[in-house]
């Protein structure tokens, strides 16, 4: 990722929060640990459907990507008041900020590629200027690391901001992708088979961007033991409100006299719904506002935890360090292996097989990563 979510001290706006924020290392290690299962894992038959992206529910998977935007917002206001803080003028902290981004762009768009294949130059020529960037950029770049820097642009203007405005920020932001999604958008991306929320995700990714900006507040204000009961409750708040969000498909669906309250509610969260799917249906394909409010929500609950793991009982998991503070090698080397090793991993292999051709993949990405953090070598942009 970027620097902002690299291998950072923390600089507190008050004396009980650490200089180092173990908590959030360990947090975005095991976010990374998270993303190199789901990603291997995902493509089986054998593997039960709470660890792949079904698109109509929150699975375990789903819950990995906004953590990533979690971890951004908090480092990010980190890093931001930091250089604010040692700067004479606020425009090099910007300009910082906005390269960074850009970098972290353009090494997605060379991981990624862009959409469209050409057998000629007759057939390129031909398609048009309009036409090649039309199909280069609706699906195949919308991934990790473009929204990520897509999101951090996005959410510049703000992130050194009072929490009103953020606040005001991320509600806007999320009202335009609903209004954007009731107009046209959501159609959009399910018929363009678009990633991850597509060019517009940016919208609702400012969500959980916002909410871990918020929680990086906490955190310096109060220090990790106070900050934990509202860490719970913001996160039991937000979680009910993506899940009420995601009730709007079934109350749609009859007049309220012909069901009972119950049966107008929707399939908790982790489970398959048994309705029509729509904008307001959990859904990481197309961002929409259900899945990223209660992700945002449940990514609170799981940072708690690591708080009280790592910044309350001052445990550390090696593992999770060597992920977290060197994720960008991480997310570039963990592809590489996936793609040498998963075509040796048929769509139909038993658990018996999956099992030692992920520990394989786990072990070897694990190895690379583990042996620049011996050196002391961190990717940064």
């Amino acid at each position: 990722m970027t620097e902002e979510i690299q291998n950072l001290p923390a600089t507190p706006v008050s004396k009980s929060l650490d200089p180092r924020v173990l908590s959030l290392d360990q947090f975005r290690g095991y976010t990374m640990a998270g993303m190199f299962l789901v990603n291997f894992i995902g493509e089986f038959a054998a593997i039960p459907e709470i660890f792949k992206h079904n698109n109509t529910y929150c699975s375990y998977a789903d819950t990995i990507f906004p953590h990533f935007f979690f971890a951004v917002g908090f480092a990010y206001r980190l890093a931001f008041l930091k250089r604010l803080k040692r700067a004479e003028s606020s425009w090099p902290v910007y300009r910082h900020a906005i390269w960074r981004c850009l970098g972290l762009i353009l090494i997605g768009l060379i991981i990624y590629h862009l959409g469209g294949r050409y057998r000629s130059w007759e057939d390129l020529r031909e398609t048009g200027v309009g036409e090649v960037l039309y199909r280069g950029f609706r699906s195949l770049p919308w991934q990790a690391l473009v929204h990520i820097g897509v999101t951090s642009l996005f959410v510049l203007p703000v992130i050194h901001r009072s929490k009103a405005v953020r606040i005001s920020f991320m509600v806007a932001s999320a009202g335009l992708h609903v209004f954007l999604s009731h107009l046209f958008y959501y159609d959009w991306v399910i018929e363009n088979r678009s990633i991850d929320g597509g060019p517009l995700g940016f919208l609702t990714y400012t969500v959980p961007t916002i909410v871990g900006s918020l929680a990086y507040d906490l955190m310096t204000s109060k220090g990790p033991k106070r900050s934990l009961s509202p860490l719970l409750l913001w996160g039991a708040v937000l979680m009910t409100m993506g899940y009420a969000f995601s009730c709007i498909t079934t109350l749609q669906l009859s007049p309220e006299e012909e069901m009972g309250f119950l049966s107008r509610l929707a399939n908790p969260p982790f489970m398959p719904p048994t309705y029509p799917t729509d904008m307001w249906t959990m859904n990481q394909q197309v961002g929409s506002l259900s899945y990223l409010v209660f992700a945002s929500g449940f990514s609170l609950w799981v940072y708690a935890l690591f708080v009280i793991v790592s910044d309350l009982k001052r445990f550390e998991v090696g593992m999770f360090r060597t992920f977290g503070t060197n994720a960008l090698a991480g997310y570039i080397i963990h592809d590489m292996v996936l793609n040498a090793i998963h075509p040796l991993a048929p769509y139909d292999s038993p658990l018996t097989y999956i099992a030692p051709a992920f520990a394989l993949y786990f072990g070897i990405t694990y190895f690379f990563i583990r042996h620049l953090e011996k050196k002391n070598i961190y990717f940064k942009l």
